[in-house]
């Protein structure tokens, strides 16, 4: 059995594991900003400012 081997394969797994929650927590935190970009743009005070109004501020919606 060659442990030096095996220590690195293991240490190499081990730094892809990291490398892949470290880029999936960016993504997350990237989404959870865009979410609330979206969010505020939606903000009925926003809707209040367009030229129209009364045009698209209320929908009604069924799931």
């Amino acid at each position: 059995m060659d442990i030096a081997g095996l220590s690195t394969a293991m240490a190499q797994v081990n730094l892809t594991n990291n490398i892949g929650v470290a880029v999936l927590s960016n993504q997350l935190d990237m989404n959870e900003q865009l979410g609330q970009s979206l969010v505020s743009m939606m903000d009925r005070s926003m809707m209040e400012q367009s030229v129209a109004p009364h045009i698209g501020s209320h929908f009604d919606m069924s799931v």
